[in-house]
């Protein structure tokens, strides 16, 4: 699995301009099973997905066409996620290796 941070760049003042194809692209990820979690980050902004099981070229395609990685609004990092050990509630996760 992947934590993927989107962080703001200097062409945040865009990102109204976007939010409708960038949401529409959100929907679509979860449509597709591919995220399982996607937020804000407080308090600096910009967001953050993390991912199921899916393999790293899967999700940079996937997040290349993310309208606002597009339009330079924010910038991608990509982190592989390794679970080893999780709270009994999440145990699904410890089978999501990339």
């Amino acid at each position: 699995m992947y934590i993927v941070t989107l962080s703001l760049t200097e062409q945040k003042t865009k990102a109204p301009d976007f939010m409708a194809a960038h949401n529409a692209w959100i929907a679509k990820g979860f449509e597709d099973g591919v995220f399982a979690l996607v937020g804000g980050l407080k308090p600096q902004g910009g967001g953050a997905i993390v991912t199921t099981d899916v393999d790293r070229a899967t999700i940079e395609a996937r997040i290349a066409e993310d309208p606002f990685v597009v339009e330079g609004i924010v910038t991608a990092d990509i982190q592989e996620v390794a679970p080893a050990r999780t709270d009994a509630r999440l145990d699904f996760l410890k089978g999501a290796a990339a």
